[in-house]
């Protein structure tokens, strides 16, 4: 090789590198880390959450079936109608070295590896063992309901529980479970190279459905963003 085309070279093993490198990490779609000030602007601030009564999201013969069947693949949004279901979706778009299950046509992931963005950690994944990697609402279900999403069409609540572009991230199972439905302001990940992405991810979700925050979810946003890089 000559001297002139050394640089050249390295510099295309850098940037395939680093392409390599940040693969694994899921980033949000439509936020980006410093942009928490400019998604608060957009979302109104409520005191407190109300209490709602009717949430059931067991679909059941007794249940109110509040969101539509679990990861239906009749939603609006990307992924919906295309015979997978929501949850394999996700499990398919964020983890790496995935397998599936034969005759399946992709839809069912079998094994793969997670670098969890709530604990920072990698995981491996296998469907013998589905509890360990669930399928985390950012901005939650229950949280929707009490928050205004008990008023909408049934058909718009299924969109949201699938909305695989926005408010869907695969995670750890204990972390997931522990987070159950709190917003920002009970609740941040643990992995704090997460948390700005998470705030702004949440913030974007609550503007694009129109749905309000409460006023320590806002203190929480304020409070992180100046540790925020653009």
């Amino acid at each position: 090789m000559t001297p002139a085309l050394r640089p050249v070279v390295l510099l295309v093993s850098l940037l395939l590198l680093s392409t390599a490198c940040t693969a694994i990490e899921p980033e949000p779609t439509g936020t980006a880390t410093g942009s928490i000030r400019a998604e608060l602007a957009k979302v109104k601030i409520v005191a407190s959450r109300p209490k709602v009564k009717g949430y059931d999201r067991d679909c059941g013969k007794s249940g109110a079936c509040s969101f539509g069947q679990a990861w239906s693949d009749a939603h609006a949004g990307p992924g919906g109608h295309d015979g997978c279901d929501t949850r394999n979706n996700v499990l398919a778009k964020q983890l790496t070295d995935v397998s599936f299950k034969a005759g399946a046509k992709h839809c069912v992931v079998m094994s793969g590896q997670l670098l969890d963005p709530y604990t920072g950690r990698l995981i491996n994944f296998r469907k013998a063992a589905a509890g360990k990697v669930q399928i985390d609402h950012i901005y939650p279900l229950a949280r929707a309901w009490d928050l205004g999403a008990s008023t909408w069409p049934a058909q718009r609540r299924v969109d949201f529980a699938n909305d695989q572009t926005d408010n869907l991230l695969a995670v750890d199972g204990a972390t997931n479970a522990s987070k159950s439905d709190q917003g920002p302001g009970e609740w941040l990940p643990l992995n704090k190279s997460f948390r700005c992405k998470y705030v702004a991810r949440y913030l974007h979700v609550a503007a694009k459905y129109k749905l309000p925050i409460t006023r320590d979810d806002q203190l929480a946003a304020q409070t992180l963003a100046p540790t925020c890089t653009s």
